[in-house]
């Protein structure tokens, strides 16, 4: 089991902290505002009224302990910056924060956020990426050059074994994964032999220019 924190309980805090705590994990939700915190006490671990800008508060509750805490503070860009500088200075080895912008990201990052969250541009790319290409189910940018997505296979690919469509060599990107829906089964690095089937869902991982070649395909 793992330990984490979210410090700020908004829409994003409170389902960050509800989905962490029901997949198993040691939950600690903390907020100012009374109510937000009596909403996630059924959903967490623990649940604390508490001012994370004060230093001397936030370093009594062993956060230093945690595998991550996540910082999703509201539009006060002072405050996640202040609680990134606290949470570094006490020693939590794996900080995560909401940026509001990119100005906000380079300033949570130079006082020592892990890993940058923009939920709502996040969020807007794959509903956009969803319904400009229908075709791809999921779509998660790995970085600025790769992409990793599931996709219904073109129709030349259905019938053919992975080593006959040889798409490391035509295309560069790698299958890394198979999900069949008929029988329903998954697989992960599937061997060259397998036949891909119209019911067949394609995991892969490519440069972004080599999977768009692929999503061209009909």
């Amino acid at each position: 089991m793992k330990r984490f924190a979210v410090i700020g309980l908004g829409n994003f805090g409170f389902h960050a902290a509800r989905a962490l705590y029901e997949d198993g994990n040691e939950v600690i939700s903390i907020d100012t505002d009374k109510g937000r915190v009596q909403a996630i006490d059924p959903h967490c671990t623990e649940a604390i009224v508490l001012n994370a800008t004060d230093k001397e508060a936030l370093r009594t509750l062993g956060l230093e302990n945690m595998d991550a805490v996540i910082v999703s503070t509201g539009t006060k860009i002072s405050t996640s910056i202040l609680i990134c500088l606290y949470l570094q200075e006490i020693g939590v080895k794996k900080i995560l924060a909401k940026a509001l912008d990119e100005d906000h990201e380079k300033i949570l990052k130079r006082v020592g956020a892990s890993e940058i969250i923009h939920p709502e541009r996040d969020m807007a790319l794959r509903v956009s990426r969803g319904l400009s290409r229908p075709n791809v189910l999921d779509y998660i940018p790995i970085s600025e050059e790769f992409d990793l997505i599931q996709v219904g296979p073109p129709r030349e690919f259905i019938g053919k074994s992975l080593k006959d469509l040889n798409l490391r060599a035509r295309y560069n990107v790698h299958i890394i994964a198979i999900r069949e829906l008929v029988p329903e089964n998954f697989r992960l690095v599937p061997p060259a032999s397998f036949v891909v089937k119209d019911s067949d869902i394609l995991i892969m991982l490519g440069k972004s220019e080599d999977i768009k070649r692929i999503k061209a395909l009909k």
